[in-house]
């Protein structure tokens, strides 16, 4: 666990930075799909999916 924790954390300071840079290439992209798998395997995972699922429900429910 403290080990995939540690690669968590540094795939996401590597993801802030490279979009930070403005430039986002194949091999940084790379980085937050790495960041994105790794993520899905931690405790956060139900948390970040339920933010997301009301984000997109707020979003779906707005009438222009």
């Amino acid at each position: 666990m403290a080990i995939s924790i540690s690669v968590v954390l540094l795939l996401l300071i590597l993801a802030v930075v490279f979009l930070r840079n403005g430039a986002l290439k194949i091999s940084h992209a790379l980085v937050c799909v790495l960041l994105g798998f790794y993520l899905a395997s931690t405790s956060m995972a139900p948390t970040i999916l339920s933010g997301l699922t009301a984000t997109a429900d707020i979003v779906g429910s707005l009438k222009p």
